[in-house]
């Protein structure tokens, strides 16, 4: 059985997998999902999902065609066990070799059920090398009373390579208890260009020993979403972060910035609002805004994500 190595792990949820559960073994058999992806391009050929090791409880079917990015694949990762429960693990990996085009989303959104031990983690390493363009845009992370969830994005990332990451977090979506029920949400993201930090971005949240309703965290808001650009080779990157203020401006019931990065790797866009569905919609509109730039062409028409 493996078990997250205590490095990774901050020392609150290091107490938390002490606890014992009722039912199978916390990241044991049937509760660690692993996909393990690498996609591949050759010259103007479309890239292809040339290896995968997919287990129990993710589920991928293939890949799709017919985005408008020349050369780029779809993946769409399934989840056909109804959420995420105490002690379960989800760790996720995607190489995209040189050149490589690819975006990688879920079928929904993660649900992550109330617990009484233990609490679950969902780990997404992405690797991307030399000319490749990865997008990874999960459905949003609802985390409903007394959950406790660690989230953990890392990227490892060539220097003319670009990585575009969303997330939409939802406390107690699904319910009609408080907002900001859950015991413990705690998301880090980090990302390296030829092995230097560029991206640090952590998120703890107790709400019982802090609300997160303050004036300095989410205010009178419910729904958080964030979208980083990595894009250290990108032309004009205040021409992108202007473009995308413009249209996340236009989002009613949003309010959201953007922010550069250090060293011109990038930027990151952070966005506050009442509904899931108003965050998403100015989540893909800076997105859609961040490929015509990038790319030259935006987002799939109909279900974006």
């Amino acid at each position: 059985m493996e078990v997250p190595a205590d490095a990774a792990v901050p020392p609150a949820f290091r107490e938390y997998r002490r606890e014992e559960l009722a039912q199978a073994p916390a990241f044991g058999h049937g509760k660690h999902g692993i996909a393990e992806l690498i996609v591949s391009r050759e010259g103007d050929n479309p890239t292809r999902l040339v290896s995968d090791f997919v287990k129990v409880p993710y589920h991928l079917t293939g890949t799709l065609d017919g985005d408008p990015v020349d050369g780029l694949t779809t993946i769409c990762l399934q989840e056909p066990t109804g959420g995420v429960a105490q002690g379960d693990r989800h760790s996720l990996t995607v190489e995209a070799r040189p050149g490589a085009r690819a975006h990688v989303t879920t079928q929904s959104a993660t649900k992550v059920h109330s617990m009484k031990a233990s609490f679950a983690q969902l780990d997404a390493t992405l690797v991307v090398e030399s000319g490749a363009y990865l997008e990874y845009l999960p459905g949003p992370t609802i985390v409903n009373e007394n959950a406790r969830c660690l989230q953990t994005t890392t990227v490892e990332m060539a220097t003319d390579a670009t990585v575009v990451i969303g997330d939409v977090f939802v406390p107690d979506g699904l319910s009609a208890h408080r907002p900001f029920g859950f015991d413990h949400y705690h998301s880090r993201t980090e990302a390296s260009i030829d092995g230097s930090l560029v991206c640090a971005d952590a998120v703890d949240l107790r709400p019982a020993e802090r609300d997160p309703r303050n004036p300095a965290t989410v205010g009178d808001y419910g729904v958080v979403g964030t979208l980083y650009v990595l894009a250290p080779t990108a032309d004009d990157l205040d021409g992108l972060t202007e473009g995308i203020y413009d249209r996340i401006a236009a989002v009613d019931a949003v309010y959201g910035g953007v922010s550069a990065l250090t060293d011109d790797a990038g930027l990151t866009v952070r966005l506050l609002g009442d509904r899931s569905a108003d965050v998403t919609d100015a989540l893909e509109a800076a997105w859609d805004e961040t490929r015509r730039h990038v790319v030259g062409v935006g987002k799939p028409t109909g279900r974006g994500r």
